[in-house]
């Protein structure tokens, strides 16, 4: 059975609902300027439940080792902390996108990176399919665990009510949790 988790931003309160979440996703920073004044509080929050983490960063157009650099300077990770790149802006290139995941998973190797878009971007403007780690798609269809992809997915946010609310291909926390703490075999 999949797993469930929670979107959370700024939007969210400090202590935000947990209850049948297994993971939580939480913005940290967007661009070079802005950062989520609620994230350690949400943080706290998510592990205080016991949950899986990600942070995640929204991209906006700008010098990406700037962001890289503005992001990794907001946060003090855990081992198992998934960092997460929020693709939204079509201002943002894919060399942009795959430039961010590739920086990111080279300064912090031991923390899986992903992607995440919603469907309109990742069939009509990702011309890498690079998705570092794994997706995160977006696509409110009503069918949750089934968006309109035929590439593989870890995660898919099927619906904004009352939560941004994802699915992942996990058969329980533990799963996901294991996965995120596992370094990749050196080639």
């Amino acid at each position: 059975m999949p797993i469930l988790g929670i979107d959370v931003s700024s939007s969210q309160p400090e202590k935000f609902p947990t209850s049948g979440s297994d993971f939580a996703f939480i913005k940290v920073t967007e661009g070079h300027t802005y950062t989520n004044p609620k994230w350690r509080a949400q943080r706290r929050t998510a592990q205080n439940a016991g949950l899986v983490t990600g942070f995640y960063h929204f991209a906006r157009p700008g010098p990406v080792s700037r962001q890289v650099d503005f992001f990794l300077s907001k946060i003090d990770l855990a081992d198992g902390d998934i960092l997460i790149l929020d693709w939204e802006d079509a201002r943002v290139s894919c060399a942009w996108k795959d430039a961010w995941l590739k920086q990111v998973k080279q300064r912090l190797p031991g923390h899986k990176a992903i992607l995440y878009c919603n469907r309109d971007f990742r069939l009509h403007r990702d011309t890498s399919s690079f998705a570092g780690d794994g997706l995160w798609i977006a696509q409110y269809n009503g069918r949750p665990g089934h968006p309109a992809i035929k590439e593989s997915f870890l995660f898919h946010q099927y619906t904004d009510k009352p939560m941004d609310t994802s699915l992942g291909a996990f058969k329980d926390r533990a799963e996901l949790r294991k996965w995120a703490t596992t370094l990749p075999v050196p080639a």
